[in-house]
């Protein structure tokens, strides 16, 4: 869902941010110790396949893949399934794929597998490669059934290049909120949506123009939803009730609205696509 910037926000635009502050985050607190071991462990169950099937998020083709996992295929055939079509803005779906070729990546299958969309299209992809690979005629090629699925768990990279990188896959609900922070994923939210005049979000809540002030945003997201909590105030008579925003709760909607598709389809590697990042930009 794109909305004309003139109309929403034409004044607001000059005061948006250039770039998100990413120091002082501490990426490795972010995700789980044991993406290491389950790497590890995928890696002794490789010899009993024929086709490695990556699925990864649609929303973040380039920025979310595993680095080392392409180093754990060896000569398998290799199928990168993008799920979650749906809530990807895939205008530059023919740049998406033209990356991933330059990273040896020649089989692509872009699918929505709520809707079963596109879905066909894997098994007959994996049985052309699998055909066609050196392992096609060895002794104990199943005939019935056709194949069988091996199932992991979902593997990351033990180490985020960067924090940009982690707040993305955080974004697509990689990990749990809270160990990023509800508000701090909401503001990066409403900064990489004005970046790129994604503004679905002001229709959405009716805010009527765009605003790059995270707890603006969270105030009047919360007034609408009516989400309020109450907090003592200590003043000099005591201690006084006050009713004041549920900022959480209004960041919990706002980025449960992003990843059900409510504020429109999301190219969340935009910069990638384009050569830069906001590392890059930063002095």
């Amino acid at each position: 869902m794109r909305l004309s910037p003139r109309t929403l926000c034409a004044a607001a635009r000059a005061a948006w941010r250039e770039s998100f502050p990413l120091e002082g985050r501490d990426v490795a607190r972010w995700f789980p110790g044991h993406m290491a071991k389950g790497l590890k462990k995928m890696q002794g169950s490789l010899r009993l396949v024929d086709c490695i099937i990556e699925v990864h998020d649609a929303r973040i083709p380039l920025s979310g893949r595993n680095p080392l996992f392409q180093e754990t295929l060896g000569l398998k055939p290799h199928l990168l399934v993008l799920n979650k079509m749906d809530l990807a803005d895939l205008k530059e779906q023919q740049k998406i794929l033209q990356h991933l070729e330059r990273e040896g990546l020649k089989h692509v299958v872009f699918t929505n597998c709520v809707k079963d969309e596109n879905v066909k299209q894997v098994i007959p992809t994996v049985m052309e490669l699998v055909g066609s690979s050196y392992r096609y005629h060895r002794g104990e090629v199943c005939e019935r059934p056709l194949m069988f699925l091996l199932d992991t768990p979902g593997v990351l990279a033990p180490r985020i290049p960067s924090v940009e990188t982690g707040l993305k896959l955080a974004l697509c609900g990689t990990v749990l909120d809270h160990l990023v922070g509800e508000e701090t994923l909401a503001d990066y939210l409403l900064y990489t949506l004005n970046r790129h005049q994604l503004l679905g979000y002001v229709q959405h809540y009716g805010l009527g123009e765009a605003c790059d002030d995270i707890a603006s945003v969270l105030k009047r997201v919360a007034v609408k939803l009516r989400k309020t909590q109450k907090v003592k105030v200590l003043t000099g008579t005591g201690n006084v009730n006050v009713i004041q925003p549920d900022y959480p709760a209004a960041a919990r909607d706002f980025l449960r609205a992003f990843r059900s598709g409510l504020l429109g389809p999301v190219m969340l590697d935009c910069d990638l696509l384009q050569g830069r990042s906001m590392e890059e930009e930063e002095p």
